[in-house]
């Protein structure tokens, strides 16, 4: 079970004022994006779709199928993000689509203009450690689950594209820049994810190492510094900048990351897993999980036991 932030979801168009099944559309224009609503009704395949713009997606209601680039097709589901670059052709499947179970999805579209201001922007004020380390989207880590605080800005954009206040463009404005940083910080926790990924220009990748090869033990902030030869003040400011979360919530998300690795052996008991994890009271570490995923450890332990 993934742990994915889910958005807003508005209210479904009237069946009257459907003007297609496949991928109905509802726009809401502003001065620097665009937010498409698309809703579709009965099963389809290979329905073709492009922007001219960079378009965040994310799945509200249902199932698609995507097919992108030359890589292969997957499942796109609420809670999931994809962000697709301008002039990129999109097909999509709709496996299970019908007028009792539609598909719901927004795609945000971008003006390139803000995008290179908020780089710009970022790179000047707030430059990242390293020779050529530079604040910018990355295109091939285009798919990813939405946390709290993406799921955060990118409801707030829906409310601001949809609303009617004088305001709305120069609030949107500012929510697009957020925005953008947000992805820019979850490509970067998800890049860490990858146990082959080495990125020798960031001064925290010896840190994120640390933290994976120690999980089991009682990880401190003044131990992570030292790996980044920076000071804790300096490297706790950095860390967060860079992955959108403090040191002790990416230590404890990749503990409940382990646990849930540990947890799909049947035979294995609770408190097991919470002295291998590093927390030496089950209670807590029961607590704790439950906040994580929604269910307690044993819960999902049987929930994903598949023998």
């Amino acid at each position: 079970m993934a742990n994915k932030a889910l958005l807003f979801t508005p209210a479904l168009t009237h069946e009257k004022s459907l003007k297609t099944l496949v991928e109905n559309r509802t726009i809401f224009s502003l001065d620097h994006c665009e937010l498409n609503i698309f809703e579709t009704y009965q099963k389809s395949d290979l329905v073709p779709l492009k922007f001219n713009d960079l378009v965040v997606t994310s799945m509200l209601r249902g199932k698609k199928v995507m097919h992108l680039f030359e890589d292969p097709s997957f499942e796109y589901l609420p809670g999931e993000t994809v962000i697709v670059p301008s002039n990129a052709e999109m097909k999509i499947d709709f496996p299970e689509a019908s007028k009792e179970n539609p598909t719901q999805c927004i795609a945000l579209a971008i003006d390139n203009q803000i995008i290179t201001n908020t780089l710009d922007f970022l790179n000047e004020k707030y430059p990242k450690e390293g020779k050529s380390n530079l604040w910018k989207l990355d295109h091939e880590n285009y798919f990813f689950y939405n946390n709290v605080e993406l799921a955060g800005t990118i409801n707030k954009l829906i409310k601001e594209c949809m609303g009617n206040s004088l305001t709305k463009d120069a609030l949107a404005d500012l929510t697009l820049q957020e925005l953008i940083i947000r992805i820019i910080q979850t490509q970067t926790t998800k890049r860490f994810e990858n146990e082959k990924f080495i990125d020798s220009n960031s001064p925290i990748t010896p840190s994120i190492e640390y933290i994976k090869n120690n999980i089991r033990e009682t990880i401190n902030l003044k131990d992570l510094s030292d790996k980044a030869c920076m000071s804790t003040t300096s490297f706790y400011r950095y860390f967060k900048r860079e992955l959108g979360m403090s040191p002790i919530e990416y230590i404890l998300n990749e503990k409940i990351k382990y646990a849930k690795k540990l947890l799909s052996n049947p035979n294995i008991q609770i408190n097991e897993v919470s002295y291998a994890t590093g927390f030496e009271d089950c209670n807590y570490f029961i607590r704790l999980f439950k906040k994580y995923e929604g269910v307690t450890p044993k819960q999902y332990q049987l929930m994903n036991y598949n023998g």
